[in-house]
């Protein structure tokens, strides 16, 4: 996938619908199809949704923009969201633009290992059990590997068996088997499912016990992606705040959500809003990663900040991420959905790693644009426009009424749907 050319777009945010998608196809080389999908005039149809899930009664759409001036290790990146909450793919844009400075995101990935989890009830002897399994360890894996036979055959397949016993629960003592199965660019799910549930009846066999649950874990904690970025000095003065000021109030505000709890479900959740809305982009499943980040948020034992920003020994600003990360670009919705084909298309990557990497890279900087607002003016005012734009289509305005209502919203400072409905009979009558 050859992705874009350059995600350094200026005025793309000032051209009309039609416009971007033109620069799109020319930055990017999308073709006629990419391009019909991401409009939406080719996307999802009934009747595709009607294979995907059950009871499926139609469609149901949401946003989907791009953010531009990403760099992650050395290669433009332009990335592809779809979310309804307003300021985030700007947030995101601006400051991709900030990081450039610093050399953009400098972005790792560990390899794709999932874990499927075999819960084993009633064993008579945990020592014993335990013992044969490590026994049994080469062929335990070879029977794994023949589950998917595509997956082994590209270098993935069974790693490892790691052996847990638990020995307190509600229901008494159970033996948990871990399979660590490397999935190559599929997200894995359906692979470790299946893997886990063959399995079974060989762990029975060598344990004595009665195996339960077979299921994968969403806790992708061997599958980690992580990204730096580094905000020269003085790239984040503006106005009347020096970069001293901002990037001090930054790492204060950082600090609080490390040290508390309340805190940092909402500084994590301002890191989701950039991930999600990619993962959902890609038709990745972003109820797994989310699952994934906020345990491993708690992995210490009480759940904190998923960044890490400090000072640099020049004066700079240095924000780091690191998450479980477990995403495809082959299987599932990623080649059913033609819009997260188009999206993937868009985004230029060829393995899930660095799709992973990415998506990574787009959470550390709506991060940073998150906490720059709260340190600075406060998250209201970048957040104000763009809402009243939303209030004032709710209220009924269309065309260009939409524009002035909401001017006349922010210029109030009273972003309500009671006050636009008023201001969008005001303005049909003069």
């Amino acid at each position: 996938m050859p992705g874009a050319s350059s995600s350094r777009l200026p005025g793309f945010y000032d051209l009309d619908l039609d416009q971007r998608l033109e620069e799109l196809s020319r930055t990017a080389g999308l073709t006629p199809e990419s391009r019909q999908a991401l409009r939406g005039a080719a996307g999802l149809t009934a009747d595709q949704a009607a294979h995907m899930i059950e009871n499926a009664v139609g469609v149901f759409g949401l946003p989907l923009g791009v953010a531009v001036n990403f760099q992650v290790n050395g290669r433009d990146v332009l990335v592809p969201m779809a979310i309804e909450e307003p300021s985030v793919v700007a947030g995101a844009s601006f400051m991709a633009k900030l990081a450039r400075a610093g050399g953009g995101f400098v972005c790792r990935s560990s390899p794709p290992e999932m874990i499927a989890q075999i819960q084993v009830l009633d064993v008579p002897d945990m020592e014993r059990a335990c013992a044969r399994l490590n026994s049994a360890k080469a062929e335990i894996l070879k029977q794994a590997d023949n589950t998917d036979p595509v997956i082994a055959g590209l270098g993935g397949g069974a790693r490892d068996l790691e052996i847990r016993v638990l020995e307190d629960t509600p229901v008494g003592p159970m033996l948990i088997l871990h399979l660590i199965f490397d999935t190559r660019d599929a997200m894995g799910a359906n692979t470790l499912n299946t893997a886990a549930e063959r399995l079974s009846p060989e762990i029975e066999r060598l344990t004595g016990g009665r195996t339960h649950l077979r299921i994968l874990s969403n806790l992708a904690d061997r599958r980690l992606a992580s990204a730096t970025c580094r905000i020269p000095a003085n790239g984040l003065a503006f106005g009347d705040f020096s970069h001293e000021r901002v990037r001090d109030g930054i790492v204060e505000a950082w600090a609080f959500a490390a040290a508390d709890p309340y805190r940092a479900a909402t500084h994590n959740k301002g890191i989701m809003n950039g991930i999600d809305a990619v993962v959902v982009a890609t038709g990745n499943d972003w109820r797994a990663v989310e699952a994934g980040a906020h345990a491993y948020a708690a992995r210490g034992g009480r759940y904190t900040s998923l960044s890490r920003w400090s000072v640099g020994a020049q004066g700079e600003l240095i924000g780091e991420l690191e998450l479980p990360m477990a995403v495809g670009i082959v299987g599932g919705a990623t080649r059913v959905h033609p819009a997260a084909k188009a999206c993937l298309a868009l985004l230029g990557v060829s393995t899930s790693r660095e799709l992973a990497e990415v998506i990574t890279a787009v959470g550390l900087a709506q991060n940073l644009a998150a906490l720059r607002a709260l340190a600075t003016e406060g998250i209201q005012r970048g957040h104000m426009g763009l809402h009243a734009r939303q209030i004032a289509i709710a209220a009924g305005a269309e065309g260009d009424l939409i524009e002035r209502v909401a001017s006349q919203l922010v210029v109030e400072g009273a972003v309500r749907l009671d006050r636009a409905q008023e201001l969008v009979e005001q303005f049909r009558v003069g």
